[in-house]
Formats: structure tokens, sequence, C-alpha cells
């Protein structure tokens, strides 16, 4: 059967959109139903269904944890790339810098960083390359960037470290040598960079999360752009509470926390850079 051959009705639609929503947070606009179609009529025809219509039922009635996940994985957006909105990155260079000055001669200090939907791994694998390079010294450090998507399919890739050589284009000869180059027309990430970033699956309408924080930073950017406000509202809300106090949240540049409940826990300090009001609250207290 041809992908042609598959009509999305409305009501199949519908039914795609509140699970998916239902499942991981996703808001699907009219705009998406071509997309819908692309990408899922290639898991129908896969299991050998007749229609969206019978893959929802399959879901619903006997399709496994892994049906469930690759439904999730076929809708999911992933486009990113090495210090893509590269601000972010030098205001987090100098928010470490502060953070060691501020605690000369430590051997072993903890510091950990969080990206929220990491899709195929650029994000932290950036982070780590730029904080290592900026700052040697952090080999001695307790450095942890937990790294997470909901997409599993992507984190496999992102797990190996390796990329084609055209991820280097638009970099920096000096951040074009921070990679290694094998010669075989794929570039990789170093070991002591690798080693830095965990990757591990996570959906962020689970409650609760399984990971306690505080983080020092969140990358949480271009990810809330798929939830409606009301999600948007809550997932801010909890990034605040488990972000460490006076640290610092990155959010993609066509988002806003705005001026929901969320935002009180924040202000904004940056070109979509916010930091945390925790350490300006309990010293108002103190």
């Amino acid at each position: 059967m041809e992908q042609g051959e598959f009509a999305l009705s409305d009501r199949e639609f519908a039914r795609v959109k509140a699970r998916v929503h239902a499942q991981a947070g996703i808001s699907l606009s009219e705009a998406k139903r071509t997309l819908v179609v692309s990408r899922l009529a290639k898991v129908v025809r896969q299991l050998q269904l007749r229609s969206f219509d019978d893959y929802l039922d399959y879901l619903e009635h006997s399709g496994s944890a892994e049906d469930a996940q690759k439904f999730v994985n076929a809708l999911t957006t992933n486009l990113t790339r090495f210090y893509r909105e590269d601000h972010h990155f030098e205001h987090l260079i100098g928010h470490v810098g502060k953070v060691m000055a501020a605690r000369p001669g430590a051997a072993r200090q903890k510091l950990r960083i969080w990206s929220a939907g990491c899709s195929t791994g650029q994000e932290p694998y950036t982070v780590a390359l730029a904080l290592l390079d900026a700052w040697p010294e952090l080999r001695r450090w307790d450095l942890k960037i937990l790294a997470t998507d909901v997409d599993t399919a992507v984190l496999e890739k992102a797990a190996l470290g390796v990329y084609p050589e055209s991820e280097l284009s638009g970099l920096t000869p000096a951040r074009a040598h921070l990679f290694e180059r094998p010669g075989d027309g794929t570039i990789r990430i170093p070991a002591a960079a690798r080693a830095l970033v965990s990757f591990k699956p996570l959906n962020l309408m689970a409650n609760p999360w399984p990971m306690r924080g505080p983080f020092d930073a969140i990358f949480c950017r271009n990810v809330a752009i798929y939830f409606d406000k009301r999600t948007q509202t809550e997932l801010f809300s909890r990034l605040g509470r488990i972000i460490a106090p006076g640290g610092f949240l990155y959010i993609g540049h066509s988002e806003n926390i705005g001026a929901s409940t969320s935002a009180e826990g924040f202000r904004l300090v940056g070109k979509t850079i916010y930091q945390s009001r925790l350490a300006q609250n309990k010293k108002d207290a103190a």
C-alpha cells in the first residue's frame, strides 16, 4: 500500500492529537496534518494495518510500550546543531567562571547541568566542549551533564558521539578544532567531553521526574513551542523548582516565559536567559 492511499480524517487527526498530547504534552496544530500523515503512514504500513483508525485502535488495545514510544518518536521534531544560539554558551562560560572564582582551590566541587530535549546530542556536547575549552581545570571538578529526550531513537544516535563532517559548517576554526576528525567523513566528540554527558529517556510530562537536582543551569530550548500554554506554564514552574538558587534557564529564541505564574520564579537577565529568583527571595527573607 502506498503512502498516498492513507487518508487522515478529521476524527483520526483528533485522535492522534489527543493521544500525543496525553502521552508527551505535544500540541499539534492543523498545520502539522501533512507531517502526521507522512510520518505515521510508514508505521501503519509496517504493521500492515489499513488505516490510521486501525493503528490508533491497535495502540489503545494491544500495542506494547515500544509501540507507544514509536508513536511519539515519529511525531517529534529534531532540529539542532552545534553552538546553536551561541550567546547561551558564552553566558554559561561566564557563569561557570564566576562559580569557580567563588570556590578557589576546589578540587571536586559539584556542577550540574541539564539539557532537556537534547535531540541528537549537539546541545549537551556543545556545553561540554565549550566549558572544557574555556576552563580546563573543570576536569578536576565533579561536572555532570544530564541530557534527556522523549525520543529514544535520537538518544541512541546521540550516545555514539559521531556526526557527519558537514556538522562543522558555520563553526569558527577554533570551535571546529575541538572535534576529532578520523578522516572517514565524520567528526567525533573527544572522550573527555563525551564522559561528562549522560543520555537518558525522559518524558517531560512524567510526574515526578526521576532526578532531584538542583541544576546550576538548564537548557530547555525549542521544546516549549510544541506545548500549549497550560503545559508550558506547568513545565516552567517545575523547572523553577529543580534549578539551583541563582541558576540559569536557557530557552529558545521564539519562546518566552511571559507573565504566567511560572515567571514568578525567574527574572530575565539576557536574550532568552532567565535566572532563578530563589537566591534573591531567600536573601530578602533573611
